[in-house]
């Protein structure tokens, strides 16, 4: 399989002894892996400008296990245009796949979510539909199951006018208390139908994407939001 050239994209990169990269990549075939890109630093690589987050890219790779290197990598598409809040989301995208997703696990259709999370950063104006789409989506892929539309106490359906409290590995009950951690039955049934084209479901949304994802993430601070918070609202 390695001998065949893969579609991936850089999450991050870092420097590695006085002329190499270490990188992290996310491919269709193989998943998020890290591989040495030797000579990358030195001034006369061609990796130098190639190995760019957000730029479609064929690769390939050697090693069986441990740290593997890097053999090609070409462009296989024109980077994809993100810019101010559109970047901003990206590194916060890349981060989560960094985080969040086992080394070495083949997920071809995360990749596809990927793929579709990128172009529209890159060709819609507000960010936040697109980026609570893809975290609802990596949520799914992470194996969690949560019931949008029935009340976990009862099992009736939810009420849209109704509020619901979040509980985790229950779901959701309805209560009477407003917290953070209760949503609207109407904000729930948007929820399971994907639909963020309104604003009041996107808060919601961004609330409840944020405890879901706090035991993947654990206790360490997402550092895209510790770069970007005080200019970048959906990232508050």
């Amino acid at each position: 399989m390695l001998n065949e050239l893969q579609r991936g994209f850089v999450l991050h990169r870092r420097p590695y002894s006085e002329t190499s990269l270490l990188v992290d990549l996310f491919t269709e075939e193989s998943g998020r892996l890290t591989v040495m890109a030797k000579g990358a630093r030195a001034k006369r690589s061609t990796w130098k400008s190639v190995l760019q987050p957000f730029t479609p890219l064929l690769l390939r790779w050697t090693g069986k296990s441990g740290l593997k290197t890097l053999t090609k990598a070409e462009p296989a598409a024109m980077s994809l245009p993100l810019q101010q809040t559109a970047l901003y989301s990206g590194f916060y995208v890349n981060e989560l796949l960094t985080r969040v997703i086992e080394p070495e696990t083949a997920n071809p259709q995360l990749f596809q979510h990927y793929l579709k999370c990128l172009t529209r950063l890159a060709t819609e104006a507000n960010v936040e539909p697109c980026l609570r789409l893809f975290e609802f989506n990596l949520l799914q892929i992470l194996g969690y199951g949560v019931d949008f539309l029935h009340c976990a106490g009862s099992g009736q359906p939810v009420d849209p006018t109704m509020t619901y409290r979040y509980r985790e590995e229950k779901g959701f009950i309805a209560s009477l208390v407003k917290d953070n951690l209760t949503f609207y039955g109407r904000d729930l049934i948007a929820f399971a139908a994907l639909d963020f084209s309104d604003e009041a479901v996107r808060q919601a949304a961004k609330r409840f994407t944020r405890q879901a994802l706090k035991p993947y993430l654990g206790d360490k601070p997402l550092k895209s939001r510790e770069l970007f918070t005080q200019n970048i609202l959906f990232l508050k």
